[in-house]
């Protein structure tokens, strides 16, 4: 038992800590509720017998998540801030010292479990704020850990067929230039994200100006994807995602889609241009040609 708690890493090596404080743990293995100095540190919680120690007692990683939720049982004490926390192995209780105390640990533990900010807790402008940063800590966190490319083996996307019409290898500028310059053809376009990991939407609007927005669509662990705005929307799919806002704006968004018909017939290469046109049509694109590069010669490149 010794050696393996000297091959645990120390406080110092665990990832960056986004909330820490004392709660009081209760497992279904355990008989007693014990007190300990608990440490959110990307995805998992550390325990500690008290918060001066540099080694844990014990870490429970939230990528089994399923809820966390307040715990209504029946209680001696008034003003236990109880919750519960389900994970797929079985339900770990908590005590926290107050009930602001609760509602920031759950925001925390459901914002770095699933990756987004969840909206049904009752908290202050400023807490959400601090949440949305730090998901995006956690996000740069998996980022990092995570292959820079998606392969035939992703869960995710099995292969570049899975992909929409309407995506697009654009950055977000080129996003823009390209729904810029074909308007009629659609005012949304999927593409990669920043992070070449998650994938962005695109989309122009004509209100008083053409306004282009951007949206970040993130990857869930357990697969499936989620639209990043004030209230998540979760897609099983890309596809989904683009039914979505199609659905949801009425009609008012459209796929941009640059693929063309396709011709039905296959046409053998025969000329029906009398010689003396075709002759007469090559000196002129020649001097079409000639005084094309003269105005390049005079005006130079923009």
């Amino acid at each position: 038992m010794a050696q393996q708690a000297r091959r645990r890493r120390r406080k110092n090596q665990l990832p960056d800590c986004y909330y820490d404080g004392y709660l009081e743990k209760r497992s279904f293995k355990d008989k007693t509720s014990q007190k300990l100095w608990t440490c959110l540190c990307g995805n998992t919680l550390f325990f500690f017998n008290d918060m001066r120690d540099s080694d844990y007692v014990d870490k429970l990683e939230l990528s089994e998540f399923i809820s966390v939720s307040d715990d209504s049982s029946p209680d001696r004490k008034l003003d236990a801030a109880r919750f519960n926390l389900q994970m797929k192995d079985g339900i770990t209780k908590f005590t926290a010292p107050n009930a602001e105390a609760r509602e920031l640990w759950k925001g925390h533990i459901q914002s770095v479990a699933e990756l987004s900010v969840p909206t049904t807790l009752n908290l202050l402008p400023g807490q959400i704020h601090m949440l949305r940063e730090v998901v995006q800590r956690e996000r740069d966190r998996v980022n990092m850990l995570a292959p820079n490319t998606v392969t035939d083996s992703s869960p995710y996307i099995s292969l570049q067929a899975d992909m929409p019409a309407c995506y697009h290898q654009v950055s977000r500028m080129e996003a823009e230039l390209l729904l810029e310059r074909e308007p009629k053809k659609g005012n949304l376009l999927l593409r990669p994200g920043r992070d070449k990991i998650s994938f962005a939407i695109t989309t122009r609007q004509d209100l008083d100006g053409v306004v282009f927005r951007h949206y970040r669509v993130s990857r869930k662990h357990e697969g499936g994807f989620i639209i990043d705005v004030e209230n998540p929307v979760h897609c099983a799919t890309l596809h989904d995602v683009i039914t979505y806002l199609v659905e949801k704006t009425d009609g008012y968004l459209t796929p941009l889609i640059m693929e063309g018909p396709y011709d039905k017939t296959i046409f053998p290469r025969k000329s029906t241009i009398p010689e003396s046109e075709e002759a007469a049509d090559s000196e002129g694109n020649s001097s079409l040609k000639k005084e094309v590069d003269a105005e390049d010669m005079i005006c130079g490149d923009d």
